[in-house]
């Protein structure tokens, strides 16, 4: 095992908080994240119908890949020969990456859980393979990932409370071994809390990580069938115990909703396929709720997506006019839909910051539900 390594080119700093919403700079070495932030998902290091340059106009400041999907397929040879994934797809500012723990979970009858790791099979050809936390590790370091997340275990949210312990407790053995596994000072490395829905569980491992030396922490394991009210209870028992001067970072959610309820809870970061695969699909997430561009209602529509967004799309095209490229099956209507729903996500995130910065973050939460005539949730 390697000494550990500290990252010289992470820092965060915490800007102001309002109640337990909490504004914050994060610093990479390809750039700064301002907090709250939410990032779309460029799983096989494109995010889905959208150039890099395009994610640049509506103020993108991160986006995330995955370790898994990018191993299996280019392969780490064809990223080494890039120079690593940023020159690979153009993309200069920062990129987090999963360290694809979740999807080989999700393999089930395809994996093997070992001590030592997890042996399993290629989901497109069959073929085996071998993730360890060293070898989880080596690959984001090959990525050249501004932000590195470890190895862990995400059990299902019903699973038996002894299997949960178990899995907690072999996740905490393999974030160490990502610790003394890292090598590239430029590369941080966030540690995963886990513990299902269960409060003191997640509690308990949320003490137990504080004490290594992660640049940032994350709350794994929701977003995969709990219902909204467990989510953010789990998220409110949890950030407590997070330490308060590094980024926090809630994985895979999720719905407008859910990041204005856990900022409300502390969560900083944010990432979710729901805006990218909505869009494609013709739904709309606005400020009014979601609208549906392919309903019949909106074909003689000359309103925009969105009358109190100023996105490309929302400024140039109609409701009519998107749903006709549906309609005839053109690209360029999931182009202009998700573009509109990931500049609605980015400015979403905008407004909650200056809120917060501005010691108003009460008023804008109500304000959101306002705008979509729901009541506001009790914290």
């Amino acid at each position: 095992m390697n000494e550990l390594v500290e990252c010289k080119t992470f820092s965060f700093e915490l800007q102001n908080c309002d109640g337990a919403a909490r504004a914050g700079r994060i610093k990479t070495r390809n750039g700064e994240i301002q907090t709250p932030i939410f990032m779309p998902v460029g799983t096989l290091g494109t995010v889905k119908s959208m150039t890099p340059e395009e994610l640049v106009r509506f103020n993108t400041q991160i986006i995330l890949g995955n370790t898994y999907h990018l191993y299996i397929r280019p392969g780490l040879d064809v990223i080494e020969a890039h120079g690593g994934l940023h020159k690979m797809m153009n993309w200069d500012k920062p990129i987090l990456t999963d360290s694809g723990g979740f999807q080989v979970f999700s393999l089930k009858d395809l994996r093997k859980i070992e001590e030592d790791g997890v042996t399993f099979q290629d989901h497109i050809d069959g073929s085996k393979h071998f993730f360890s936390p060293e070898k989880v590790i080596e690959i984001q370091e090959v990525l050249g990932s501004d932000i590195m997340m470890v190895f862990d275990e995400c059990p299902p949210h019903d699973a038996p409370m002894d299997y949960l312990q178990k899995s907690i407790d072999r996740t905490t053995r393999w974030e160490e071994r990502c610790l003394k596994a890292r090598t590239r000072d430029d590369c941080a490395l966030f540690g995963i809390i886990q513990g299902a829905t269960d409060p003191a569980l997640r509690r308990q491992h949320a003490q137990t990580l504080r004490s290594f030396d992660f640049d940032g922490f994350a709350i794994g394991g929701l977003s995969v069938g709990e219902d909204a009210p467990s989510m953010y209870s789990t998220v409110e028992a949890t950030t407590p115990e997070m330490p308060s001067d590094k980024p926090r970072y809630l994985m895979g959610v999720g719905k407008p909703e859910n990041l204005i309820e856990n900022i409300a809870r502390g969560v900083d970061m944010f990432d979710c396929v729901l805006p990218s695969r909505n869009g494609r699909n013709g739904q709309c997430l606005t400020h009014s709720g979601v609208v549906n561009i392919r309903n019949a209602q909106h074909r003689l529509s000359l309103d925009p997506i969105d009358a109190d967004c100023n996105c490309y799309a929302c400024t140039h095209y109609t409701r009519s006019y998107i749903r006709h490229l549906f309609k005839s099956k053109e690209i360029l209507a999931a182009r202009l839909c998700t573009w509109h729903n990931l500049a609605y996500y980015l400015k979403l995130m905008e407004s909650a910051r200056e809120s917060i910065l501005e010691n108003r973050f009460a008023a804008f939460r109500k304000s959101f539900y306002d705008k979509r005539s729901q009541a506001v949730p009790m914290l």
